[in-house]
C-alpha cells in the first residue's frame, strides 16, 4: 500500500491540471467491441450497478471503495481511487491513469470500470480467456465483496433457485471438474448449506478436508458432496475475490422451509422442528404442527442449518413460543434501530430446547437469542455463525440482483450478536459420548453444573469460546448427540428447570 501511495502521489504531481475532472467518453456506440468485449453494454451495466448502489445505505462507504476492490481480481493489481484520479498499478508500473468522474456521473464510473478491466485482461491470462459473461460476473462479485464482504451478485434469480428431492443429503452444489481436476461450481441450491456459507456459482473448490480435489476420485468426490447421512466438509475455495476457507455441513436439501417430526411418549409427545429457512412458509408449517399437537411434553427447535433475512417471518415464528415480546432490533445506520415484536400471543407453553451450530445465521441467531433472553428455552449445540444480518436486495436492469448484507441484527434487548454469535449453555462437542453425557446430567441434577454463561459477558473473546466449543466435524455424530441430549433435558423436569434458570 505504501508503494502505491508513492506512485500515486508521483503521478498526480505530473498530471496536467486540466484533467482533474472526467470529461468526455472513453467508449463510443459506433465502436462497441474492443478486445472481444462489448464495452458499451458492459459500461452501461456497471453504470446501472453504481446508480442502484447509491440508493442503498452501506456503511457510509464511497463508490471509490467499490472501484478499488477490482484489484482483488489479481494479486499484482493495485488500484487507488480518489476524488481526482483513478490509477491502476501492476507490480511497479502504472498501466492506467484516469481523471475521476464527477459525483453521480454513473456513465463515467461505468466506463472507467470497463477500461480498468480491459487493462487487467492484457496482463491476466485467466481474465483474457474468460468470456464476456464470466468477466462481468467476476467484476460485479468483486465490487460487491469490496463494499460488503458478505455481499454477492446473483446473476439470475432463476439460476439461483434449484430444487432437489429428499433422498440424499447434500452440501447443495453442482459443478464439473476443470482440466486441472479442480471442481468448478455451476449451481447452488437455494437455502442449502453451501448457499448459507456464501458459496457462489463460478467458485472453484481446490481442497476438501485437507485433500486436493485433483487427487480425489470422482466417486469419492461425489460421496463427499452428497450421501445418505450428514457430514462436515472443510473446503478451500478460489473465488473472484480471493481464496476462502469454509466449513459446510451436509444437510437434507428440501423443498419445505421446515420439517416436523412427532415423537410419541406418555406425556403428550415431543415435537422435533427442523428449520431450514426462517420464512413465512416455515412459520406456517410450525404453526400448523403446534395446532395439531396441543399437549406436548416438549419441543426440539433445531436451528443448526437455519438461515433467514426476513425479520417479519422471524417474529412470527418466534412469537408462536414467546408471544408479543421484542425478538430483535434491526440496525441499518448508526442512529436508527427498528424493534421487531410479534403481533400475537404464544400458542404453546411447552418446554423448548433450541439446537444451534456454526451454520445458524441471520434471523435464526436472533430467534435463538430471543429464547435465551426470555427464559423460554435451553440453548444447546455449538456457537452460532455470528452473521446476524439482513440483506437489502437491489434489482438490476439486466435481471440480476445485488445483495448487500447491510442491516445488522441485535437481540430484543439490544445486545450485539453480529460478528459475535450466540453461545449455547450446553456445548455438544464436549459431551459426545454416553459416559460424558451421564456425568454432565449427574452434575446438573446435583447442582454442580460449573458452566459459564458467555452470553452475559459482553467482553468475551468469541473466537476463544469457539475454540473451547468447536464445531462437530461428524454430522451424523452431531445428529445423535443433539437428539439424545435434547430428549433427556425435556423429559427430566429437574434438569430442564436448572438449565433454564442457570445463573
Amino acid at each position: 500500500m505504501i508503494k502505491i501511495i508513492k506512485v500515486f502521489v508521483g503521478i498526480c504531481l505530473c498530471v496536467f491540471t486540466a484533467g482533474t475532472v472526467f470529461g468526455g467518453n472513453l467508449f463510443f456506440d459506433d465502436e462497441p467491441i474492443q478486445n472481444g468485449i462489448n464495452v458499451v453494454e458492459m459500461s452501461r451495466g456497471f453504470a446501472d450497478i453504481y446508480e442502484k448502489l447509491d440508493s442503498v445505505s452501506w456503511g457510509g462507504k464511497s463508490i471509490n471503495v467499490a472501484i478499488e476492490s477490482l484489484e482483488n481480481l489479481h494479486q499484482n493489481a493495485h488500484i487507488a481511487a480518489t476524488d481526482e484520479r483513478v490509477v491502476l498499478v501492476w507490480g511497479d508500473s502504472i498501466i492506467a491513469n484516469y481523471p475521476a468522474p464527477s459525483a453521480h456521473d454513473w456513465n463515467a464510473f461505468g466506463e472507467i470500470t470497463t477500461a480498468l478491466v480491459l487493462k487487467l485482461r492484457e496482463r491476466d491470462q485467466n481474465l483474457a480467456m474468460a468470456d464476456e459473461s464470466e468477466i462481468y460476473r467476476a467484476v460485479v462479485d468483486g465490487l460487491m465483496r469490496g463494499i460488503d464482504e458478505r455481499g454477492r451478485y446473483i446473476y439470475s434469480p432463476d439460476a439461483e433457485v434449484r430444487s432437489d428431492g429428499r433422498i440424499l443429503t447434500s452440501v447443495g452444489i453442482e459443478g464439473i471438474r476443470d482440466e486441472r481436476g479442480n471442481f468448478r461450481i455451476s449451481g447452488v441450491y437455494k437455502g442449502s448449506p453451501a448457499d448459507n456459507a456464501g458459496i457462489s456459482a463460478g467458485d472453484l473448490i481446490g481442497e476438501i478436508n485437507g485433500t486436493l480435489v485433483s487427487e480425489l476420485a470422482d466417486s469419492a468426490l461425489a460421496a463427499m458432496m452428497s450421501g445418505f447421512n450428514s457430514g462436515t466438509l472443510k473446503m478451500t475455495l478460489m473465488t473472484p475475490s480471493g481464496t476462502r476457507r469454509v466449513v459446510v455441513r451436509r444437510a437434507t436439501v428440501v423443498l419445505a422451509d421446515a420439517d416436523v417430526v412427532f415423537m410419541d411418549d406418555d406425556n403428550g409427545g415431543i415435537l422435533q422442528i427442523i428449520v431450514n429457512q426462517v420464512s413465512s412458509n416455515s412459520a406456517s408449517i410450525v404453526s400448523e404442527a403446534l395446532a395439531k399437537h396441543k399437549d406436548l411434553s416438549g419441543v426440539i427447535l433445531d436451528l443448526r442449518s437455519a438461515n433467514g433475512d426476513d425479520e417479519r417471518a422471524a417474529a412470527r415464528l418466534a412469537g408462536l413460543f414467546i408471544g408479543s415480546r421484542p425478538i430483535m432490533r434491526v440496525v441499518e445506520t448508526a442512529r436508527d434501530e427498528v424493534e421487531v415484536v410479534p403481533a400475537g400471543d404464544a400458542v404453546t407453553n411447552a418446554p423448548v430446547v433450541v439446537v444451534v451450530s456454526n451454520m445458524t445465521r441471520g434471523t435464526a441467531e436472533a430467534i435463538a437469542s430471543a429464547f435465551y433472553e426470555n427464559g423460554r428455552g435451553v440453548l444447546i449445540g455449538t456457537p452460532t455463525a455470528g452473521m446476524a444480518r439482513i440483506a437489502s436486495r437491489v434489482k438490476l436492469d439486466d435481471g440480476g440482483i445485488l445483495e448487500l448484507m447491510n442491516k445488522s441484527v441485535k437481540t430484543g434487548t439490544g445486545n450485539i450478536i453480529d460478528r459475535r454469535g450466540v453461545f449455547p449453555l450446553v456445548c455438544l462437542s464436549n459431551i459426545r459420548t454416553s459416559s460424558q453425557q451421564s456425568a454432565f446430567f449427574l452434575n446438573v441434577i446435583n447442582n454442580d453444573f460449573r458452566a459459564h454463561d458467555y452470553n452475559r459477558d459482553k467482553n468475551v473473546d468469541a473466537e476463544a469460546i469457539r475454540r473451547g466449543c468447536p464445531t462437530i466435524t461428524s454430522g451424523e455424530d452431531e445428529d445423535m448427540v443433539a437428539l439424545s441430549v435434547a430428549v433427556k433435558i425435556l423429559t427430566d423436569k429437574k434438569v430442564y428447570s436448572r438449565l433454564l434458570n442457570f445463573e
